[in-house]
């Protein structure tokens, strides 16, 4: 540790690190514009100068290390004049736009102008222009106000992994670029807005619709993956008008997918806001009351092994439980949250979570990827992924479908399970990776278990991940990467059928005659049998609604309080933003009123109580935060890794951008999904 004098207050840093860390930790705010916190140094912009003793000028605190009793100053008047002086050239071409520009409000330069702008320039000359660049659907760029920070290019090579910003030219013609045009090839584009200090890099979706103060904001969870991002909803009366990442290191650092911060659009369209019910073939209006009647009627006489239920990738615990409890008053055990048909063993959690957590990643030394696609199913996961590469040592093998490039080197050790054995007998040579490696990690995706070898194939991923030392008291590298957002949170509620209830493909194949959907769209409607009858609840007029005998208007996630447990476990709260639209109603809410209605009235009237009979059924539920543990049983999961098939992994995301009601209802993830099927996309079209 080095001691180091700031302003007359002494302060410990760790060796290494820059006077502008040793000044934060005295608690002095250093103005910078290129210096970012989780990029490289720089060193370009000069706005952190600082005066330290026995330097003969001031130094660029971002890039200058300390060394043990160096006295820093970062308050006198040779660093004012040096900072004024930085100010006026930075300003020399940047436009005054400020009252039309999207940043104006929340911008790093408008704020240390305030501070250190001076009220004339001495400068005469004409301010030069830049040509706006195309980066695609989602960016928009105004690079006339860049000030050449060069945070944007350090992005998309440093965390996005897609080397495809860079400067050309020199000095005053000095651009930030594509080069070719292009759109940006990353899951992780929008982050350059908030990385981008000035006006230049802003929202398309967002341009010209609000003022940051203008907007009411609620912190909330992304659940358009199962990654758990915290994020916050920035909300302009009924509406969502823009959508950011909250910083939590743990989970998603400051980062957050392309997907759930653009798709907002999608709750505007397509929504169901009344109760629908089929007369006569044909859907027509109708109140709570009539609605409810007509499912009460169809379920007279209907036996409890004939009522199922099915529970889609977007909900909250509060409705999950409250369907449960529902299906189980009337006698039912027919529920299962898995529409893909993924089979899990939820006899112990860590059989069906990424129990290393997502900021263990960066603690492993060896990673193997079974039947997982993360770039396209958790992007910002796939950034820590990178992050942990990025470090050295740290080799990544993968068994799945070939695909797109995942912004790391990854070992292709083929598309069937049956490498593992393989891995397991060290007749691959990976093996000796991940033996080798003290903190081994294995990560198992959906495509592995949604097949009819998926138990099998779980089990053989559990074997050889005690086989290489993933499983011990001080380290459990055995990790499954889902794809929704409710899966571990339908697990830890026990949605999936039991012994002599039906599953998914045997509640459609008319093996109930009544079938609640709970925001349940990717089950292929279209195979439930011609004379079931169908309830769908939820928040969109999708695949699910068109099916339906009545449908009831639900909540959408930024439209109710609810909990969500992500892929690593993490119980997390997310907040009401907006009201729902119309008379649509929380999903809780509506099965609660419901209950009433059939005579099996479920026992809470409010949130807190719904959240209390939660932790009943699962004391998961009341924990706060993710303890870290190691492997405290190496007893493997149900299933025979010798019955693994050999038919190849195939991807479970197929089109990034179209994965969910809300994406498949939002013109901007639309355009973004024809924009990247040809990436090569010029301006001009």
């Amino acid at each position: 540790m080095a001691k180091v004098t700031v302003d007359g207050i002494q302060v410990e840093v760790a060796n290494g690190s820059s006077v502008l860390q040793a000044c934060e930790a005295a608690g002095k705010e250093i103005p910078r514009f290129c210096y970012h916190e989780r990029l490289s140094i720089a060193g370009n912009c000069r706005m952190c100068l600082v005066e330290v003793e026995k330097a003969p000028k001031p130094v660029a605190s971002c890039g200058y290390p300390v060394m043990d009793g160096m006295v820093v100053r970062t308050d006198t008047e040779v660093v004012r004049r040096a900072r004024r002086a930085v100010m006026e050239f930075l300003l020399i071409n940047h436009p005054l736009d400020c009252p039309i520009c999207d940043q104006g409000g929340e911008c790093d330069l408008q704020d240390q102008a305030f501070s250190y702008g001076g009220d004339h320039s001495r400068y005469a000359e004409n301010k030069r222009a830049v040509t706006d660049k195309y980066l695609g659907p989602l960016v928009k760029t105004v690079m006339t106000r860049c000030i050449q920070c060069t945070r944007c290019i350090r992005f998309a090579s440093e965390v996005a992994g897609v080397p495809e910003l860079g400067a050309t030219s020199r000095g005053e013609n000095m651009e930030v670029t594509t080069y070719v045009e292009k759109a940006l090839t990353s899951e992780l584009s929008g982050n350059l807005i908030d990385i981008c200090p000035v006006g230049a890099l802003t929202s398309k979706p967002y341009a010209f619709v609000a003022r940051p103060w203008e907007l009411k904001k609620s912190d909330g969870i992304d659940v358009l993956d199962a990654t758990g991002t915290n994020i916050r909803i920035h909300a302009k009366g009924p509406e969502v008008m823009r959508i950011l990442p909250r910083v939590n290191d743990a989970v998603n650092e400051e980062w957050m997918a392309d997907k759930g911060r653009f798709s907002f659009d999608g709750l505007r369209r397509k929504r169901l806001d009344r109760p629908w019910v089929r007369v006569h073939g044909k859907l027509q209006p109708a109140s709570w009351q009539d609605a409810f009647v007509a499912i009460a009627r169809r379920l007279e006489g209907v036996k409890g092994e004939r009522i199922g239920a099915i529970v889609g990738d977007l909900c909250d615990a509060e409705s999950m439980v409250a369907l449960r409890d529902l299906t189980g008053a009337l006698g039912s055990g027919n529920i299962d949250c898995r529409q893909d048909g993924a089979q899990y063993d939820i006899g112990r959690r860590d059989f069906y979570t990424f129990n290393s957590g997502i900021a263990g990643i960066e603690e492993a030394d060896a990673l193997l990827l079974v039947g997982t696609d993360p770039r396209r199913e958790a992007p910002v996961l796939n950034a820590r992924i990178r992050k942990r590469w990025l470090a050295g040592n740290f080799p990544v093998g993968v068994i799945a479908a070939p695909g797109p490039d995942l912004t790391y080197e990854v070992a292709h050790l083929g598309d069937r399970p049956s490498v593992l054995a393989g891995l397991a007998d060290g007749s691959v040579g990976f093996a000796e990776s991940l033996r080798a490696a003290k903190k081994p990690m294995i990560i198992v995706g959906q495509s592995a278990l949604a097949r009819e070898d998926g138990a099998a194939v779980l089990a053989a991923c559990w074997a050889l991940a005690g086989r290489v030392g993933a499983l011990t008291p001080d380290w459990h590298g055995f990790n499954m990467l889902h794809t929704a957002a409710s899966r571990v949170g339908a697990l830890d509620l026990g949605l999936v059928p039991q012994a002599g209830s039906r599953s998914v493909a045997g509640m459609m194949s008319g093996g109930v005659e009544v079938l609640w959907l709970l925001g349940a769209d990717e089950i292929g409607a279209g195979r439930i049998g011609p004379d079931t009858f169908v309830v769908y609840q939820g928040h969109h007029g999708d695949a699910g609604a068109a099916r339906a005998d009545v449908i009831l208007p639900g909540a959408a996630y930024v439209e109710k309080s609810g909990t969500y447990v992500n892929t690593e476990g993490r119980v997390q709260t997310a907040f009401q933003a907006v009201f729902p639209p119309g008379e649509a109603r929380e999903d809780w809410r509506i099965l609660r009123a419901f209950s009433e209605v059939v005579g099996h009235t479920l026992p809470y009237d409010d949130l807190e109580a719904v959240r209390r009979r939660l932790a009943e059924v699962n004391p998961v539920f009341a924990r706060q935060g993710l303890p870290r543990f190691g492997a405290a049983d190496a007893t493997g999961p149900a299933g025979d890794p010798a019955a693994i098939g050999n038919a190849p992994f195939t991807p479970t995301v197929h089109d990034y951008y179209q994965t969910n009601v809300i994406s498949r209802a939002s013109a901007t993830m639309a355009e973004c999904s024809r924009v990247y099927a040809h990436p090569v996309v010029q301006a001009a079209e």
